[in-house]
């Protein structure tokens, strides 16, 4: 029996007008806003400058409108930087690391495998190395001198020495990307096959379809939306590296792994040029944007 006057319980707390929302999301939104869209809008701003590290540009930067923009689509070594870039990630992360990496999360389910666990840790390996340590530790292995680790295994066949990063350097920064990124593919594979059903794989086997067609017409179509966000990721990363390029190569010999990030980089803090590096920059979001949203498209489409 109720008492009159008593205020009643509820049985759990109620959020009226959404109250707690803005609580939870207030610190992400804010450390977004600090540290993504300001620096991003504060780059698109810089872009229209002539802002340089030195000189009166330092101290009193001009408006200039869309002068870096035009400059950079009529450079040659920014076209030829932008397609460095295409070749890089096209042959490294589109193809090498998702190719390499759908193989590896395969063998990994095969219940005949031995030795998972090393198989496993062997791939991992590369991707916990700093990329600092990386570079260097390939560059020892590339290097032309006898004392390479490449050319010491080629003596013991008799074969000459080579200069791999000098001859055919992107292919080397391509080989290494791959050898760093397999395990990142991966992991997102693997953890997309286990999601597939039993049942079905059996029963396209019962109805005698082969390994091959059991993955291509079962279960790609059901990790497509897995593989898709992977390849959005790894283009995103790819399209950002620096640091292994530049430990390797610096972007040489000549210009021949001159990737957009190398030029980005020269062009702001070697030449001074921030404006027209921001420009850049700009230009490089752009293309992964559109090429993120293609990504996204693609995965909406039925197979």
């Amino acid at each position: 029996m109720t008492t009159p006057g008593a205020p009643v319980l509820r049985s759990g707390p109620r959020l009226r007008h959404g109250g707690l929302l803005p609580l939870l999301l207030g610190p992400s939104v804010l450390l977004i806003g600090v540290f993504v869209v300001a620096p991003t809008a504060y780059g698109v701003y810089l872009s229209f400058t002539n802002t340089q590290l030195t000189g009166f540009a330092a101290r009193d930067p001009q408006f200039v409108g869309l002068d870096n923009y035009s400059y950079l689509l009529g450079s040659g070594d920014f076209l030829a930087s932008l397609g460095h870039t295409g070749s890089f990630v096209l042959w490294s992360a589109i193809i090498g690391q998702t190719v390499l990496g759908m193989l590896a999360a395969l063998l990994l389910g095969r219940k005949w495998l031995r030795g998972k666990g090393l198989f496993g840790a062997a791939v991992l390996l590369p991707m916990v190395v700093p990329e600092v340590v990386a570079s260097l530790t390939w560059a020892s292995v590339l290097s032309p001198r006898d004392d390479g680790t490449l050319n010491r295994l080629l003596a013991v066949f008799g074969e000459g020495s080579v200069a791999a990063l000098q001859e055919s350097p992107m292919l080397c920064i391509i080989v290494v990307n791959i050898w760093r990124g397999v395990a990142f593919a991966m992991i997102m594979f693997q953890a997309a096959l286990e999601d597939v059903p039993d049942e079905l794989i059996e029963a396209s086997r019962i109805d005698g379809a082969s390994a091959v067609q059991v993955f291509r017409y079962v279960t790609l179509p059901l990790i497509r939306g897995p593989v898709f966000l992977y390849l959005l990721l790894t283009t995103i990363t790819t399209v950002g590296v620096f640091g292994l390029v530049y430990f390797l190569t610096q972007g040489g010999p000549g210009s021949a792994t001159e990737l957009t990030s190398i030029y980005i980089f020269e062009r702001a803090f070697q030449y001074s040029q921030i404006g027209l590096g921001s420009a850049a920059s700009v230009i490089l979001l752009v293309l992964v944007l559109v090429l993120g949203l293609t990504y996204v498209r693609l995965a909406k489409v039925d197979v």
